[in-house]
């Protein structure tokens, strides 16, 4: 069953956000565009006012200046209005061009800039004349309409008010010369145009925040919309267990694979085992090439035994090396010493009892930095089980 608006009270994720925006779905204010342009267009007018003036009073004095064989043919007259109106072209489409580009800088300014084609992309389920009528008579339409009929009037009211209080310039214009009544009209006009200006800055004050907040009530979410995204980002919990349940299995194989090529392994004696491998022509320091705890160290205790691996019981150290030892790296730096000893204390046992060296002397207590010790006890000293 579909969520209903009144459960997507949950703010949208950053997903939610991202996915809309990729379809072409942002907060758009048309009162800014709407204010970019017209602003534009009147400050590109006032900034040319002096030049336009003269320029549409010469225009006019031209237009109106003709003699007795420019009558008696037609096609003069047409050249003629050709030439006059090409400068009035050209100065349109400038204005064209000022106003149009600063009506996509006023969308990039409300919404960014986005680039997607899923906007134009035919969708024939909007088709349905039901579903038409339905955005239609929208809450959202219904607002927009309510906003644009109110800023109408407003504009309306301001302008009528404004030529009322100056309808006595534009009638004492029809008395005047004509270059005055124009540079007179053209002021009157701008300073009207300004005003609206004003009316249509503070509408998009108002619109761009508003429009940010109605983007995000549209994509507002229900608990099972947020829950469904979820799954879809993280995938199935239980699929993801079982690989990792996986992976876990493979690694643990790998590493038990590895013990029967470890010179020492060190336990403590029954929780933690860590076999170590050093290789002094290609290791700078002993490696851990397997660890575990409870069970899987005994696993790995019973395979070093078959494979006459030397265990040695020594809990602080089979500690330290659980605790911050890594599979395949080498050990810690504070535990060299200790691991050094008692390596060393393993090749001198090997030698003796191949009857090549005698036997060593027992091995004293390893200095465990306390602070590596998960436990924290005082050195024990460590005894050696046979391979």
């Amino acid at each position: 069953m579909a969520d209903s608006a009144q459960d997507k009270q949950l703010d949208p994720t950053e997903h939610r956000l991202r996915k809309a925006r990729e379809e072409g779905q942002v907060a758009r204010s048309r009162d800014l565009s709407h204010f970019g342009v017209v602003a534009a267009g009147l400050a590109a007018l006032a900034t040319a006012a002096a030049p336009v003036a003269a320029w549409l009073t010469q225009l006019m004095a031209d237009g109106l200046r003709f003699d007795a064989s420019t009558v008696a043919t037609p096609r003069l007259m047409l050249e003629r209005l050709v030439t006059l109106m090409l400068p009035a072209i050209g100065f349109g489409l400038v204005i064209c061009l000022i106003t149009g580009v600063t009506a996509v800088a006023s969308g990039v300014l409300s919404g960014g800039w986005i680039f997607t084609m899923k906007a134009v992309m035919p969708n024939f389920g909007k088709l349905n004349p039901l579903a038409g009528l339905g955005r239609i008579v929208s809450k959202q339409q219904l607002g927009d309409t309510l906003k644009a009929c109110a800023l109408a009037l407003i504009l309306g009211i301001v302008g009528a008010s404004y030529l009322w209080a100056h309808v006595e310039d534009f009638v004492l214009a029809q008395s005047m010369a004509l270059p005055l009544a124009i540079e007179t009209t053209v002021a009157r006009m701008a300073s009207g145009l300004w005003l609206l200006v004003l009316v249509l800055a503070a509408a998009a004050l108002i619109d761009v925040p508003l429009q940010r907040f109605m983007h995000r009530s549209r994509l507002k979410m229900s608990h099972q919309e947020v829950k469904e995204e979820f799954k879809q980002l993280e995938g199935n919990q239980e699929v993801k267990g079982r690989m990792k349940a996986k992976m876990r299995e493979a690694s643990r194989r790998r590493m038990l694979a590895a013990v029967p090529t470890a010179d020492l392994v060190v336990m403590n004696p029954t929780h933690y085992a860590v076999a170590l491998r050093y290789d002094e022509a290609s290791m700078g320091a002993p490696r851990v090439v397997a660890k575990g705890a409870d069970l899987l160290a005994m696993k790995i205790r019973d395979i070093a035994k078959e494979s006459k691996v030397p265990v040695l019981q020594a809990p602080p150290l089979a500690r330290a090396l659980y605790a911050h030892g890594e599979l395949d790296r080498e050990i810690p730096f504070a535990l060299f010493s200790a691991v050094a000893q008692v390596l060393a204390y393993v090749f001198q046992l090997r030698h003796a009892l191949a009857g090549r060296s005698p036997w060593p002397a027992d091995l004293v207590p390893l200095d465990i930095p306390p602070e590596l010790d998960p436990h924290h006890p005082s050195a024990v000293p460590p005894t050696t089980e046979p391979a």
